[in-house]
């Protein structure tokens, strides 16, 4: 009786909590539609087709994907640059863009179909925690700006900031949709707060007659019609417009793995974030295919593709979505509101969608960075202001590779520093060098500093006990070494190196094999599964 009680309410908890993404999802997908330069249903489309998917198929239950601005601000210059292109077709097409947008996608699920396969997504984990930290906060400022959009209206075409009266009703309207939303839970937490918010904000407007911005004036006043729409249906009849040559080929495929790359990190990095909330693991590569397989559905039916939403999945997870079900009901509820509520789903005022935001960015935001900043190291702390800043300047993909790059850089100087040689003469006169840290690109300038070539006596060994030949550049570094002893006249020995270092140094230089000692009787390396080797 208690499973069943317990499965109960977590069935209640993701039909309502998918019920509060639903109508979180429907301006955003129209914002970022128009923000690519495509009709707002093709954001909705791509935002049900997407959330359904992945809600079935993905790594992480209770992660909400949809059309996401990050992916919308690179298809602009995607449908930009294919409605010019369809202008120079043997039939000219005056929105060639929309074809190209479609097989674009369709390629980018299926470079994301390849990482899942070949396992990928495990790299995510590469990633530091500065450069979380700063994609999570940039992102939420990110979040936040987008909101400051619904603070205008139009006059004689052009949207200008709200004052006065409207403006002071927008902002009432807000600070009372966070307030039900930051109250209701110490009260109850079963119904999500997010959905109450919403319901209770729009009879408010609805009876009281405010004039106040609502979905479908958002949509109208954008250059829409509306988000009534049919089910979605294959466009192999677009499809087959765009001319298939090596030509549009070369276009689509830097296009396809920008979109790819940036749909990926965004949706594994939400991954995480959820992962450490919810005190669960999803699967990173099954993500990676989800999320794929999502994006060529998505274009073959008329979809802009999209990534998993940050926001979004905050919203479902703070409001207790956290199996399956929780996306696949957000899903078809935004598909019901395409077909069958699109009149009152435009009556939903966007001071209630953006109150539910606002939320969402205190939620996000990392707000323990102000605690700890003076706290960690100076290196760290400039990764996580300089990704956060590239997260709103330019695109999560530029941030987070950026923050890879320098962390990496960071640590290989820091790791550099670490090369130490301590050195002993044997009773015969032999000088030994004991080599401490590793040995990689950072460190072999600090290495050969470390010996005395000219001055050292005729018999020279190098103790890797407590080192490692880590890449091409040590073994050229060592190479040059043994070169400079040998052009003396003098003898080197290598000892104490794993079988892998081994295999590197033959490799790339056969002459290795004779000055490096063999170490089985060495009693630090004769180890259980060698004398395993020998009785078998």
């Amino acid at each position: 009786m208690e499973l069943l009680e317990r499965r109960s309410k977590n069935v209640k908890s993701d039909i309502l909590s998918g019920l509060t993404v639903a109508l979180a999802l429907v301006p955003e997908a129209v914002a970022f539609a128009f923000v690519a330069g495509v009709d707002p249903l093709v954001g909705l489309y791509a935002a049900f087709m997407i959330g359904l998917v992945t809600s079935v198929l993905g790594g992480r239950p209770g992660m909400i994907s949809g059309a996401t601005g990050a992916l919308a601000v690179v298809m602009v210059s995607l449908v930009r640059e294919g409605n010019e292109m369809g202008m120079h077709w043997a039939t000219p097409v005056e929105n060639a863009g929309l074809y190209y947008l479609f097989a674009t996608v369709i390629l980018m699920g299926f470079i994301q179909v390849l990482c899942g396969v070949f396992k990928l997504g495990k790299f995510v984990r590469l990633i530091p925690h500065p450069v979380m930290m700063g994609f999570v906060n940039g992102l939420a400022i990110v979040i936040f700006m987008a909101q400051l959009g619904m603070f205008t209206t139009m006059v004689d075409g052009q949207k200008v900031w709200l004052e006065g009266s409207p403006l002071w009703l927008m902002i009432g309207l807000v600070a009372a949709t966070m307030a039900i939303i930051y109250f209701l839970p110490k009260l109850t937490k079963k119904i999500p707060a997010g959905l109450v918010a919403i319901l209770t904000v729009s009879l408010v407007v609805i009876f009281q007659h405010l004039d106040v911005a609502t979905v479908g004036s958002f949509v109208r006043d954008s250059g829409g019609n509306g988000i009534k729409g049919g089910l979605p249906i294959p466009q192999f009849d677009v499809l087959k417009q765009l001319p298939f040559s090596l030509e549009t080929l070369y276009f689509i495929l830097p296009y396809s793995l920008i979109l790819a790359a940036i749909g990926l990190i965004e949706s594994l990095m939400t991954l995480n974030l959820i992962d450490e909330i919810t005190e669960t693991r999803g699967n990173a590569n099954r993500e990676c295919m989800a999320q794929g397989t999502a994006n060529i559905i998505t274009g073959i039916f008329g979809g802009m593709g999209g990534c998993a939403m940050i926001g979004q999945s905050i919203i479902n997870i703070q409001n207790g979505g956290r199996g399956r079900l929780s996306g696949i009901v957000a899903a078809l509820a935004l598909l019901s509101f395409i077909l069958f509520g699109s009149s009152y789903i435009e009556m939903v005022p966007i001071a209630a969608l953006v109150g539910v935001m606002f939320m969402v960015v205190i939620g996000t935001f990392e707000w323990s960075t102000f605690r700890v900043i003076h706290k960690i190291p100076k290196t760290d702390a400039i990764v996580i202001i300089l990704v956060t800043s590239l997260t709103v300047i330019f695109d999560l993909a530029v941030a987070v590779g950026v923050g890879v790059v320098v962390s990496a850089m960071v640590f290989a100087w820091e790791s550099a520093k670490r090369i130490r040689a301590r050195k002993t003469i044997k009773e015969d006169g032999t000088k030994v060098y004991e080599i401490w840290g590793p040995l990689f690109f950072g460190s072999t300038s600090t290495f050969m500093q470390k010996f005395d070539v000219r001055n050292d006596p005729e018999k020279v060994e190098i103790d890797f006990i407590e080192s490692k030949i880590s890449d091409q550049s040590a073994v050229e570094s060592l190479s040059t070494l043994v070169q400079k002893y040998e052009g003396l006249g003098k003898t080197v020995i290598l000892k104490h190196l794993s079988e892998d270092c081994k295999r590197l140094l033959i490799k790339a230089n056969a002459h290795f094999s004779t000055i490096i000692e063999n170490d089985i009787d060495d009693p630090r390396y004769y180890v259980v599964t060698d004398i395993m080797a020998e009785v078998k």
